[in-house]
C-alpha cells in the first residue's frame, strides 16, 4: 500500500446519479485543475450521462455514456429496433431503506446494482487512466494517483463501503483498503472549491457562514459551513440531501407523455424501444427543460410532433390513439404543463434548504451566503423560486460560473490538502452491543437465557462536531484465553437515545475482525475509531504490549 508521500496526481471522480466526470491535478502544481471535457460522441462538456447498456443477455456492455443512452429514430416509416433497455440512475440503489420505492429504479432479472456501478467504474477508470499518463507518462497509477471519489451528504457508511467495494472491482485501486482512495461529500467538496473565493468575491469574513445547496440531477445535497481565519472550514449543521434532482423533472415529463399515449404505451417503449423513448426525452430537455424560466410570456413550444418518432405512433392503442388521430399526433404542451413538472421537485429543494436554515438558527449562526451549484441549478426558474423564498433571510443568493464543475474541482483540491476540512457533524450515531445484567426495567422478551441482555453501547452520538482525526477509543477485553479474535459488530441508529436492539431503527453497519495472534490472561485491548472521516477508521492496540493488532472490516455488500 503506498503512502501518502508517494502521492504525485490527485483524481478527482464525481460519479453522479445521472452524469458523471472527473478532474486531476499535479501536487507539484495544484492550482491548475485539469477537468475532462470530451467524451466518445460527447465533445465540449464536462460530464457524460451515467449510463450503460448491455447485450440482449446482459453479460457484455456494449456502450456507456452518451452513446448508451438516446437513438433518433432513422425515418418515419423505419420500424423501431427492439434492443436491451440502457441502465440508469443505478447509483440510487446505494440509498437502501431510505430511497422511498417510488423512487427505486427497477433492474432487469439476475443484474445487480452493484455489478452495474463496478461495470461503469470499470470503463470510467480506463478515461481516467489513459489522460493521467497522457499528461505524466511515467507516472505508478496505483502507487502515485490518489483517487477522491464524492459521494452524496445523504450516503451511510455501508453505502461508501460499497463504493470502495466497487472502485477495487473496478481496478481504481490496488487494495480494497487502499489509502488511495477516499471520499468526500458533494456539498462539502463544493465549499472547498469556493474557499478561495468567499472573502474575495462574496465578502465573507472569518466567522460567517455560508450554505451550498448542490442540485444535481439525482439528489440535492446541502450543507452549512463556518469560515475560520486559517481558511478552514467548519460544519454547523448535519448535512442533508433528497431524491429531488432534474432528473424528476424528466420522471415527471414520461408521466406526462403516458397520459397523452396511454400508460400501456409507456410500458411497451419502456420495455423495448427504451432508447427512443429516451431521445424524447432529450428533445424535452433540450427545448423545454433548460429554457423553462417559469414566466408564460417567455413560454414558446409547439408541442411533440409523434410523426417526427418514426412509427412510435404504431405503438399507441385505444381511445389514446383515436384522440392523437384527432389531434394529427401532436402532443401539445402548455406553460401550466411544465411548470407543474417542476413545482413538485423544487418544493422539496425549498423544504431542505428550511431545515438547513432552522439548524443554523438554533446554532445562533446566520447564513450569510447561499450558493447554488451542480447542473440543476442553471435552471433559471429554479433560481427564482429560491431568491423569492429566500432573498429576506440569506442576504446573498448566488450561481457562480460553471456551477457544474465546482465538486470536481473541490474534491481534487480536497485530495490535495485534507487540512482544508477542520470538522464535520455526525448524522448518526454509533455504537456496539454489549452485555450487561438484566434488570427488572429491562424488556423481559430480551432476557439472555444466563441473565445477561444484549444493549446498545454509544460510542459517538448523532450532531456532534467532531475533529477530522478525532479518536473515541473503547476498552475491550477478550472472552476466553484461547480466543485468537475479537468480533465487534458496529451499529448505526439516526436516535439520539436509545438501548435496546429491537428499535426498528437500529441498523447493523458493519463488522469488525481483530487479530490477536496470541492471547495473556489480564490484557486489554483500546479499539480506537475516527469517526471525523467520510469512511471511519478503526485501529487496536494491545494496552500491555502497545502492539497494534489488525483490525479488518468483513465486507458484506448483500
Amino acid at each position: 500500500m503506498s503512502s501518502s508521500a508517494d502521492t504525485r496526481v490527485v483524481v478527482a471522480i464525481d460519479f453522479g446519479t445521472t452524469y458523471s466526470g472527473f478532474a486531476y491535478a499535479h501536487k507539484s502544481n495544484p492550482g491548475e485543475i485539469i477537468v475532462q471535457d470530451y467524451w466518445k460522441d460527447f465533445s465540449g462538456y464536462f460530464k457524460t450521462p451515467t449510463v450503460i447498456k448491455y447485450d440482449d443477455s446482459y453479460t457484455m456492455v456494449e456502450s456507456w455514456g452518451l452513446p448508451a443512452l438516446a437513438k433518433k429514430p432513422i425515418s418515419r416509416r423505419q420500424p423501431l429496433q427492439p434492443s436491451s433497455k440502457p441502465i440508469e440512475l443505478f447509483k440510487l440503489h446505494l440509498l437502501g431503506r431510505s430511497l422511498r420505492d417510488k423512487d427505486k429504479p427497477t433492474l432487469p432479472d439476475g443484474l445487480d446494482y452493484k455489478r452495474v456501478i463496478k461495470d461503469y467504474l470499470e470503463k470510467l477508470r480506463f478515461d481516467v487512466e489513459k489522460n493521467v499518463k497522457n499528461h505524466w507518462s511515467t507516472l505508478d497509477f496505483y502507487k502515485q494517483v490518489a483517487i477522491v471519489m464524492t459521494v452524496p451528504a445523504e450516503f451511510n457508511d455501508n453505502a461508501i463501503s460499497i463504493m470502495r467495494e466497487c472502485a477495487f472491482e473496478a481496478g481504481l485501486i490496488r487494495e480494497k483498503d487502499s489509502e488511495n482512495l477516499t471520499f468526500t461529500t458533494e456539498p462539502e467538496a463544493a465549499a472547498i472549491h469556493y474557499i478561495s473565493s468567499l472573502e474575495r468575491e462574496y465578502h465573507l469574513n472569518p466567522g460567517d457562514s455560508f450554505m451550498v445547496v448542490d442540485c444535481g440531477g439525482g439528489t440535492v445535497d446541502l450543507t452549512v459551513r463556518e469560515l475560520l481565519d486559517d481558511n478552514q472550514l467548519v460544519e454547523i449543521t448535519e448535512r442533508k440531501g433528497d431524491c429531488c434532482g432534474s432528473s424528476y423533472i424528466d420522471k415527471a415529463f414520461i408521466e406526462f407523455l403516458g397520459n397523452k399515449m396511454g400508460k400501456s404505451t409507456i410500458d411497451t417503449l419502456k420495455k423495448d424501444y427504451y432508447r427512443y423513448l429516451q431521445y424524447m426525452v432529450q428533445e424535452f430537455c433540450k427545448n423545454v427543460k433548460f429554457r423553462f424560466t417559469g414566466k408564460e410570456e417567455d413560454f414558446d413550444y409547439s408541442g411533440i410532433d409523434l410523426d417526427d418518432y418514426g412509427t412510435m405512433k404504431l405503438c399507441v392503442e385505444g381511445e389514446e390513439k383515436d384522440q392523437l388521430e384527432r389531434d394529427e399526433w401532436l402532443i401539445n404542451i402548455d406553460f401550466n404543463d411544465v411548470k407543474g413538472m417542476f413545482d413538485p421537485v423544487i418544493e422539496r429543494i425549498i423544504v431542505l434548504v428550511k431545515d438547513q436554515l432552522l439548524q443554523s438558527r438554533q446554532r445562533e449562526k446566520k447564513v450569510s451566503l447561499m450558493l447554488l451549484v451542480g447542473g440543476f441549478s442553471e435552471s433559471e426558474y429554479l433560481q427564482t423560486r429560491i431568491r423569492q423564498e429566500f432573498s429576506s433571510v440569506v442576504p446573498n443568493i448566488s450561481v457562480p460560473l460553471r456551477p457544474i464543475i465546482a465538486v470536481m474541482k473541490g474534491a481534487v483540491k480536497f485530495g490535495l490538502s485534507e487540512k482544508t476540512i477542520k470538522n464535520r457533524v455526525l448524522k448518526w450515531s454509533y455504537g456496539t452491543d454489549i452485555l450487561r445484567r438484566w434488570r427488572s426495567i429491562d424488556p423481559l422478551p430480551q432476557r439472555l437465557p444466563n441473565g445477561y441482555i444484549k444493549v446498545f453501547e454509544k460510542l459517538a452520538e448523532r450532531g456532534k462536531s467532531i475533529r477530522l482525526n478525532e479518536e473515541v477509543t473503547k476498552r475491550f477485553k477478550p472472552y476466553s484465553s484461547i480466543q485468537d479474535k475479537i468480533y465487534m459488530d458496529m451499529y448505526v441508529t439516526p436516535s439520539f437515545d436509545v438501548e435496546y436492539f429491537d428499535d426498528p431503527e437500529m441498523n447493523l453497519l458493519r463488522k469488525w475482525e481483530i487479530n490477536l495472534d496470541s492471547y495473556e490472561d489480564d490484557v486489554t485491548f483500546l479499539l480506537t475509531l475516527k469517526f471525523g472521516h467520510v469512511e471511519i477508521l478503526a485501529t487496536a492496540v494491545n494496552e500491555k504490549t502497545g502492539v497494534t493488532k489488525e483490525v479488518t472490516f468483513k465486507y458484506d455488500l448483500d
